[in-house]
């Protein structure tokens, strides 16, 4: 069974197709990269999986459990992680509390209980900073554990945004340009993340990225979107090299 299922979807604002009959799967441990030109409905797709945009048609399952219709904590709840193009973090509040609130699903307290700071309490909060140090070493964010995220470059609020996702214990990720804004040692970086939690942590991910060079190192393979519709599916230089891709993407009759 596939982890991520979708199938004959399609996403309209007004008289305006934004996806029209789309259907992928992404199996288990798979790096799947869904790429194309800006403007092709790839976050529009994240957006539809996330319970942010409701589809006019189509299906949605998550390990053979339909998930449209959902909303976005559900979705959550269910399992799935996302990042965002521009990290979407809590400015004011250091590395380590913005991977803290990504944990509040875990958190099985009252407000009595935390009042008074129960033992339960005390427990609870202990174990989630010890998973959330686990991720700050595993994404080597131990020099800014305690900075506030705004006054972090932007390189590394980045990376903050995908530990904050980490932080979740997703069964599954979605990555939105991961990679947008960082410079060449951080795209190494982030590569190297990417192959760990693909080997060690054996999570299925669909990646939107622009680095082709990326993709075709990284990826097991790619869904390519343009207007909405699919182009092409399959392994990465097979895809690269599929001419109806390359007009896509140079606007050139090939």
């Amino acid at each position: 069974m596939a982890e991520l299922d979708i199938a004959n979807l399609s996403l309209s604002f007004g008289g305006l197709t934004v996806l029209e009959d789309l259907s992928l799967s992404v199996e288990p441990g798979e790096l799947f990269a869904l790429i194309g030109p800006n403007g092709a409905g790839k976050t529009s797709v994240f957006n539809c999986i996330s319970g942010i945009y409701h589809p006019s048609a189509g299906s949605i399952r998550f390990r053979g459990r339909n998930i449209l219709g959902l909303d976005p904590s559900q979705v959550a709840r269910a399992g799935l992680a996302r990042t965002f193009q521009h990290g979407e973090l809590f400015g004011e509040m250091s590395v380590i509390d913005n991977l803290l609130a990504a944990r509040h699903a875990k958190f099985r307290t009252n407000v009595l209980a935390e009042a008074l700071f129960l033992p339960s309490v005390r427990r609870q909060e202990l174990a989630h900073r010890e998973a959330v140090e686990k991720i700050i070493e595993f994404t080597e964010l131990e020099p800014v554990r305690h900075a506030p995220v705004g006054g972090l470059p932007f390189g590394i609020q980045k990376l903050a945004g995908f530990a904050r996702a980490l932080a979740m214990e997703p069964d599954f990720l979605m990555l939105d340009e991961p990679s947008a804004g960082l410079n060449r040692d951080e795209r190494e970086d982030l590569a190297r993340f990417l192959l760990r939690i693909k080997h060690e942590l054996g999570l299925a991910m669909i990646w939107i990225e622009h680095d082709m060079q990326m993709v075709a190192d990284l990826a097991d393979r790619l869904h390519v979107l343009d207007y909405g519709r699919t182009i092409s599916v399959g392994k990465p230089q097979e895809v690269l090299n599929d001419p109806e891709v390359i007009k896509a993407y140079l606007g050139l009759a090939v």
